[in-house]
């Protein structure tokens, strides 16, 4: 007997934007405890006023929270093809036309994005690092069918939804 082909459906586009929302939520937490941590750190070693009126401590926030969503995103879709965000939208990451997606792949994937939210404390970065994000999202949403963004294109994989086991006993 051949084996059934799988068909997968590929991930709306608002899957998607809820999963990351998800996640930025939690990312956002980790932001502000450790801008909270570096801001006190800073103040109490003297150096809160050196870099432009206090913004040292939200430069390095930025950057290790922003570097915690890289490594986080990278290596959760390496192992489980998944981010929490996309488990609970019971969405998940698959290789593109039959590709092996490599870690290299992945990790070019989360350079993308979420990659940028790197330079977010930086100034004039921080402008246009969030321009990248959206026209990642637009790029998505032009992409038809498979809803494919430029990050996805990289790495050689598609977002598709969950398959529900269906079929009968027997």
């Amino acid at each position: 007997m051949a084996t059934p082909v799988q068909r997968t459906v590929t991930a709306e586009w608002w899957e998607r934007l809820v999963a990351r929302l998800i996640e930025a939520l939690v990312f956002g937490v980790f932001y502000y405890i450790l801008f909270i941590a570096l801001w006190s750190f800073f103040r109490s070693v003297g150096l809160l006023g050196v870099f432009d009126e206090g913004r040292l401590p939200g430069v390095f926030a930025w950057l290790g929270a922003g570097l915690a969503y890289t490594v986080y995103d990278c290596v959760s879709h390496s192992r489980g093809g998944r981010t929490f965000g996309q488990a609970i939208m019971r969405i998940r990451v698959v290789p593109a036309d039959g590709a092996v997606v490599t870690t290299r792949g992945l990790l070019k994937r989360a350079l993308l994005y979420p990659g940028p939210t790197m330079l977010m404390g930086i100034p004039v970065l921080n402008v246009l690092a969030p321009m990248v994000a959206f026209g990642v999202g637009m790029l998505i949403l032009m992409d038809r069918p498979l809803l494919r963004g430029p990050h996805d294109r990289l790495a050689g994989t598609r977002v598709v939804k969950d398959q529900r086991e269906s079929g009968s006993a027997g």
